[in-house]
């Protein structure tokens, strides 16, 4: 069992997000992964620096805690060959540290240079594949070019490559996304606490890690505690056929202006018992995940910090599947 720290793009400006991260790793998180968005889900949030300065930073100034991306689309806002390069020099920069985590994307983030976002789940998928085999292809080293039915490359080369490719993860929503990982990643990458993803997975050869986040919000108070999730991450509990397909801040905060404390209450681990944390991060492990992400929606990461290295480290290694 591995733990992670979420650094949160939306909600902090790129200098506090190091910040975070080196006191993630004196605090013993094993790694630390960052959202890759353009937008923040909600214009409250403020934030969303570009995540791969970030993560440079970052490999500067620690020196033992691992870096992800969680997740990057490498599809549309990127092509493959840039974060093929983008992921080797980072590699690099962080002596093989680093994890690309990969997704098909929302809306979102992708619509912005104007190429649009295929309305078709399956045409996405068929993008990430395309762009898993173009990042794989340069990561042979040598001159490189694909032609797909959605994606091309002509005659790249990536100079600095590691001498081992960075791991990936590839982020599912359902089975074939899960079978995707299986070929042609190295791990798997959810949000939901679903066993059936995990099954998928093994059961078409993927024998690597399992990474899912895991709601929460830390706060001297429950009630804050509550407050706090609801203000910024209130989006979380509209589900992935929401958060995939809207294209602004302005929409999500229309479609979640029905969320109740109630119901964040019933997704996020809110206040500071730590039994009660750990009861909502025990489904992720009895799905299978092997690395789960502490995705805190509270209003102070020092304080939540702190309580994790007093408090929830070592409850969270102990855990194991019930059953």
């Amino acid at each position: 069992m591995q733990i992670g720290y979420k650094l949160a793009a939306e909600g902090y400006g790129p200098a506090e997000l190091v910040r975070q991260a080196v006191l993630a790793e004196r605090a013993g998180f094993d790694f630390v992964e960052i959202s890759d968005h353009f937008h923040p889900w909600l214009d409250d949030q403020g934030h969303s620096p570009f995540a791969w300065a970030v993560l440079g930073s970052i490999a500067a100034r620690t020196e033992r805690i691992g870096l992800a991306t969680g997740v990057t689309c490498p599809t549309i806002r990127y092509h493959p060959a840039i974060i093929a390069q983008a992921a080797a020099t980072l590699a690099l920069l962080s002596d093989g540290r680093f994890t690309l985590g990969i997704g098909s994307g929302e809306r979102l983030n992708e619509h912005v240079v104007g190429r649009g976002f295929p309305d078709s789940v399956r045409v996405r998928h068929e993008m990430l594949r395309e762009a898993l085999e173009i990042i794989r292809l340069l990561w042979q080293g040598g001159y490189r070019s694909y032609d797909g039915r959605h994606l091309r490359l002509e005659d790249a080369r990536v100079f600095d490559l590691p001498s081992s490719p960075p791991p990936i993860a590839v982020a599912a929503g359902g089975a074939d996304a899960a079978r995707l990982a299986a070929e042609l990643g190295d791990g798997l990458f959810a949000t939901e606490p679903r066993e059936d993803l995990v099954r998928h997975y093994t059961e078409a050869g993927g024998g690597g890690p399992r990474y899912a986040e895991v709601p929460m919000s830390w706060a001297p108070d429950e009630r804050t505690a509550v407050r706090a999730a609801l203000e910024t991450s209130r989006w979380a509990v509209t589900g992935w056929k929401v958060m995939s397909e809207l294209p602004n801040p302005v929409n999500f905060e229309a479609a979640s202006a029905t969320v109740r404390e109630e119901d964040i209450l019933g997704q996020f681990a809110c206040g500071t018992d730590p039994e009660r944390f750990v009861a909502v991060a025990q489904p992720f492990v009895d799905a299978g995940f092997d690395r789960l992400v502490m995705q805190n929606a509270g209003p102070d990461p020092d304080g939540f910090l702190d309580f994790y290295r007093g408090e929830l480290d070592g409850r969270l290694r102990a855990l194991t599947p019930r059953g």
